[in-house]
């Protein structure tokens, strides 16, 4: 993932968008998101609490979306009958409910975690689609993906910022 986003960011910057925005572009992205993002921010040398603010606003703008209206973007799809997204939609909701069929009792730790470890096919946008099918309250899925999102920023910024320069600029 970090050669794509490599790519996109120099494409991006190539293409006279500012510094600030590529990063929040990045992190809007499904699939990519604050993981890409913060990578972005490292590439274009980016202020660390700058990336992490930048990265964070584009990760959540998305999220409300998602978990309000997408049953309803879905149902309709499906209810019209619409030949490629159909196949799509039905393919979300599939992979959605697989991924969550382990998570029965402690919802709330499932999502943070499924959105704050960095893994391919994990973040806020798969965490948001799997806590609106499962119908999970907003007041659980909410504070549940924003911890993990801040969990996940923990993590890359320390991989990609370095252990000595984010303990320096936390405790320094």
């Amino acid at each position: 993932m970090s050669e794509l986003t490599e790519s996109l960011t120099t494409w991006l910057a190539e293409h006279g968008i500012p510094e600030w925005l590529i990063p929040f572009l990045v992190s809007i992205l499904p699939i990519i998101e604050l993981r890409g993002g913060i990578i972005a921010a490292k590439v274009l040398d980016m202020e660390l609490w700058k990336a992490i603010w930048v990265c964070m606003l584009g990760n959540i703008l998305p999220i409300p979306f998602i978990l309000l209206f997408i049953d309803k973007i879905f149902d309709f799809i499906k209810k019209h009958k619409i030949p490629v997204m159909t196949k799509f939609v039905t393919y979300l909701e599939s992979k959605a409910m697989n991924k969550s069929d382990t998570m029965e009792k402690g919802e709330f730790i499932f999502l943070l975690f499924f959105v704050g470890i960095p893994l391919p096919g994990t973040g806020a946008w798969t965490g948001s689609l799997i806590a609106s099918l499962r119908k999970i309250p907003l007041k659980k899925a909410v504070p549940a993906i924003f911890l993990g999102l801040c969990l996940a920023s923990a993590i890359m910024c320390t991989l990609c910022y370095g252990f000595p320069e984010v303990f320096a600029k936390m405790f320094g």
